[in-house]
């Protein structure tokens, strides 16, 4: 089965969510053009999820992707805290702000049973995880209303943990991919590859549908990507300049600088690995370091720093999520870019001499 079959979609194109630089508006964009949109959800309440996927429906008649977390919960650590506070001091006495009135607590939140009963009012077509799978009670709410289930393996191992748990596509991330890594099985960086060595390493392992994700910021690295066998690709960088992503000024101004050239993976602003920009926080503190209080609480003494650099007018202590491949940026339409990514495919004649 294709992925467009499985999914309900036009196009071969999935739309990485991306949790604080968008909303519903670039999923609906997105669905609208024949692909399908993504809705980031770990930091979203009830509440807000609700509006969220209000929004979507009213917005689109196609099928949608929510997406959701699967950390565990860790048990916070007074002196990790402290330790982390004060390799933060320096910075802290520069902005003029007081450590010790920084409230720690996790900003991003795993899938759980209120955001399951929130889903079931609205049976979203596509529900991916990242970080693993939740439990198996709460996926059966999932499977309950037919929901097609999507999660990330980042090595072949995983790949075959997911298939066994009965996923319906596994997302391949490379190493190259913006934002966090979807690791879940280990937490060695050294078993991390790149997107077109790990895609047909996952295609030749699983009998799912495998969805190529990492560096694929255009109609040639889609075209790539499909010629190694992935159904179809998440793009998720590509869409940053968009006019309905909600990125940020500063950040904005990062993507299109010399300084997108650089990235690196860093867990400095969330306890986790993930993919930005080098800027001044991962350079004066090392992109990764042990003492970082585990995902997501490190998030918790780092949000003040953000706040008073940006009022500053600097983006060095904020999350510039970005993967290695800046080269597909464009303050385009998400509908243009959308489309544009089928371009070379398109154009090329399919075996029987027909159009694809």
């Amino acid at each position: 089965m294709t992925l467009q079959a499985l999914l309900g979609i036009e196009l071969p194109i999935i739309q990485a969510p991306m949790a604080g630089v968008q909303g519903s508006a670039l999923a609906i964009a997105v669905c609208n053009a024949g692909g399908l949109g993504s809705l980031p959800c770990a930091m979203l309440g009830p509440d807000a999820l609700r509006q969220e996927l209000e929004a979507l429906r009213a917005g689109t008649a196609r099928p949608f992707n929510v997406n959701f977390f699967c950390h565990a919960q860790p048990a916070p650590s007074a002196e990790r805290e402290a330790a982390w506070r004060a390799a933060l001091q320096p910075f802290f006495n520069e902005f003029g702000l007081d450590a010790a009135a920084v409230a720690a607590g996790p900003a991003r939140l795993p899938f759980g049973p209120e955001a399951a009963a929130v889903l079931a009012e609205f049976e979203p077509a596509v529900v991916s995880f990242h970080f693993g799978l939740p439990s198996p009670e709460l996926l059966a709410c999932v499977r309950r209303w037919g929901g097609k289930v999507l999660s990330s393996a980042t090595t072949v191992d995983e790949a075959r943990w997911l298939e066994a748990q009965g996923v319906d596509a596994i997302i391949a991330q490379g190493l190259e991919a913006g934002g966090h890594r979807g690791m879940f099985l280990t937490d060695d960086l050294q078993t991390q590859m790149g997107t077109f060595a790990l895609v047909p390493q996952i295609v030749k392992a699983v009998n799912v549908p495998v969805v190529a994700a990492g560096g694929i910021a255009d109609a040639a690295g889609v075209a790539a990507a499909l010629a190694l066998g992935a159904a179809g690709v998440q793009v998720g960088t590509a869409y940053l300049l968009c006019p309905e992503a909600t990125t940020s000024a500063l950040h904005r101004a990062a993507l299109k600088s010399a300084a997108a050239r650089v990235t690196a993976l860093t867990n400095l602003y969330t306890g986790r690995p993930a993919r930005g920009i080098v800027n001044r926080l991962m350079r004066q503190l090392g992109p990764m370091r042990a003492g970082a209080p585990a995902f997501p609480l490190a998030a918790s003494a780092v949000a003040p720093l953000r706040a008073a650099a940006e009022k500053r007018g600097s983006d060095g202590f904020s999350p510039l999520w970005a993967g290695q491949n800046v080269a597909g940026c464009a303050e385009v339409a998400a509908a243009v870019l959308t489309r544009s990514l089928m371009a070379e495919l398109s154009a090329t004649p399919a075996p029987d001499g027909e159009p694809r």
